[in-house]
């Protein structure tokens, strides 16, 4: 019987020839991430081990990212925690304010995450890096801490579902309208414990950064990871990024799917989810009018550079409606500094936005952009649940950065072909 992508790595790193749907394996670790809100709590789980330290100090990225730059004595706190123990084990891999960006946009970025790893981190998002071709999915704490302890981690292998993407996409359709059409289609949890794997010729059509969205979002239907296959742009992508060795591997030809769905690009429409659940989808021509009260453009989801240029595209020339509280959030400093050079925050800041350091922030209600009771807000991020971004009667409703642009400009969820 013929392996997945996923089942291929996950067999290399297991030291096996074959594995199966549903087999228990354990599999050596080539990453194992934490940021600032779950690495506190496996560094004191770790203090229980009956070891000293770290099993690879080059295998191991402490990404302070989620109340960075503090915003309060606690997170201050957790930084600390995680700070010293960097030193102690002289992590090579610990980002400090001025080197840090959101972890799972940073990681590719340093070049840490390449085709055939196997990669675990303390953060759901963590299945963003199928986007080069590993396999990479979010743990607890408690498996993060014996992961730097030991360098392996247990799984349960995943059936796998196929995605055939074809066509090219329309103007203003990224990424983020692909999976948001997907997980609309299957529902947040249509993917459970399933490995999500893209292929057909639409891939040659996505950037990057596009694949890099949807990979992020693959647990928002609730799967195990989300993995692409390794082509030309790959390749590309990391010979700007890293000097690091790797592995690609290709499904069987006979591999065995639980189902298999194939979506025509060049059909797919700006889409949006609703509140309270990322399922929750509409095209625009069936949003109606929902006057809104703050944008966000930024996150793990999309703060790369492709989603810094396409909000600049639309905000060139106009002008953030009254009223209006536009936020946007380089995912990197590295982001940030090419959205400078590219003269993208002078575009952000004429049109009356704000920029902020690199930081999750409002993504997870942390700060940098919490609702208040009745608000509405548009945002490029990842999750719309009850509360997630502050008020329990606040709504969020996702979208892309294209659309979010837009929707800063009129004051109520548009697209820019909407606009004058």
């Amino acid at each position: 019987m013929g392996m997945t992508m996923t089942q291929k790595i996950l067999a290399a790193h297991a030291g096996l020839e074959q594995v199966t749907a549903g087999q228990l394996i354990e599999a050596d670790l080539d990453l194992v991430l934490g940021n600032d809100i779950t690495s506190p709590v496996a560094i004191k789980e770790m203090e229980k081990f009956n070891t000293q330290s770290v099993f690879d100090k080059d295998k191991i990225a402490l990404v302070p990212d989620h109340f960075v730059p503090n915003k309060d004595i606690k997170s201050a706190e957790h930084c600390k925690c995680v700070r010293n123990f960097a030193r102690k084990n002289e992590i090579t891999n610990y980002f400090e304010v001025g080197e840090m960006g959101i972890e799972h946009a940073l990681l590719p970025e340093k070049g840490l995450t390449v085709p055939g790893d196997v990669i675990i981190g303390a953060d759901s998002h963590t299945c963003t890096y199928g986007a080069v071709g590993a396999f990479s999915t979010g743990i607890g704490s408690t498996d993060m801490a014996a992961g730097m302890a030991t360098g392996k981690a247990w799984f349960k292998v995943p059936s796998a579902i196929r995605f055939i993407l074809t066509g090219k996409p329309a103007e203003w359709i990224s990424g983020k309208d692909i999976i948001l059409h997907i997980i609309g289609m299957i529902g947040v949890d249509g993917a459970l414990y399933k490995s999500m794997e893209f292929t057909g010729d639409g891939i040659a059509e996505l950037s990057m950064d596009d694949r890099f969205t949807i990979a992020n979002m693959a647990i928002e239907a609730g799967a195990k990871n989300g993995i692409f296959p390794v082509d030309d742009k790959t390749k590309a992508y990391l010979e700007e990024h890293t000097k690091r060795s790797y592995k690609v591997y290709e499904a069987d030809e006979d591999a065995v799917y639980d189902e298999t769905y194939t979506i025509d690009l060049s059909r797919l429409k700006p889409t949006v989810a609703f509140p309270h659940l990322p399922e929750n989808t509409k095209t625009l021509d069936q949003v109606g009018d929902i006057v809104i009260d703050q944008v966000v453009i930024g996150s793990c989801t999309n703060g790369r550079i492709d989603d810094m240029r396409i909000a600049a595209k639309v905000l060139k020339g106009r002008h953030v409606a009254q009223g209006i509280r536009c936020i946007i959030i380089p995912a990197t400093q590295a982001v940030y500094l090419q959205a400078m050079e590219e003269g993208l925050l002078k575009t952000f800041i004429e049109a009356g936005a704000i920029v902020s350091t690199p930081t999750c922030g409002p993504c997870l209600g942390g700060y940098m952009g919490i609702l208040a009771e009745g608000e509405r807000c548009v945002s490029t991020t990842n999750r719309n649940f009850v509360g997630r971004m502050g008020h329990v009667n606040s709504e969020i409703y996702l979208a892309s950065p294209a659309v979010a642009a837009a929707s800063a400009v009129t004051g109520r969820i548009s697209c820019p072909c909407q606009l004058k």
